[in-house]
């Protein structure tokens, strides 16, 4: 794939496909990322996550489901202000403290110490490959399984509909039937 062809199958203009495709080119490589099916599925799903490769940190309001990080053990948020401190970021959306942990463990980063890291634009993006290494999404883009890929991202079925039809603009981007 090329940056052309991403700017097509993302449904971006120019000027958010020159901004990310080298970080996206970079991630996809390290992260094995690498056939039109996996593509067609990644693009899909972080471009739902992202808002379309705009957002890099999750828009706080603070919502109702935001308000609920606040002391959640199953993301490590155990520390006053952890909620909002660790919310969602990148193109993918990391959320809460021990998540930022494991992913700068992996990604070389102190996120922890430095939250504020993943809103830029190549950790913004490797950080959306190791999660989908991380959480086994190649196998289900494989398998063509976008609605267990939603599950897996989402825990539920939250904006299915444009998943979906980022999904198939991506795959006939990429030539997929």
């Amino acid at each position: 794939m090329d940056k052309a062809i991403f700017k097509v199958a993302a449904g971006i203009p120019q000027l958010l496909a020159d901004r990310w495709w080298p970080h996206v080119d970079t991630s996809w490589r390290e992260f094995d990322i690498s056939t039109p099916a996996r593509q067609a599925a990644w693009i899909a799903q972080v471009g739902h996550e992202s808002g379309g490769f705009v957002f890099t940190r999750e828009l706080w309001g603070p919502t109702a489901a935001q308000q609920r990080y606040e002391g959640r053990l199953d993301l490590g948020n155990t520390q006053p202000g952890d909620g909002k401190r660790f919310m969602g970021r990148g193109l993918i959306q990391i959320t809460g403290r021990a998540n930022y942990r494991e992913c700068g463990a992996a990604l070389g980063v102190d996120l922890e110490s430095n939250p504020l890291l993943l809103q830029g634009d190549d950790l913004a993006a490797r950080s959306a490959g190791w999660f989908w290494r991380w959480k086994g999404l190649n196998a289900l883009a494989d398998a063509g399984d976008f609605v267990g890929l939603t599950r897996r991202i989402n825990g539920g079925t939250n904006g299915l509909a444009d998943r979906k039809l980022r999904w198939e603009r991506a795959r006939r981007a990429l030539g997929i039937q």
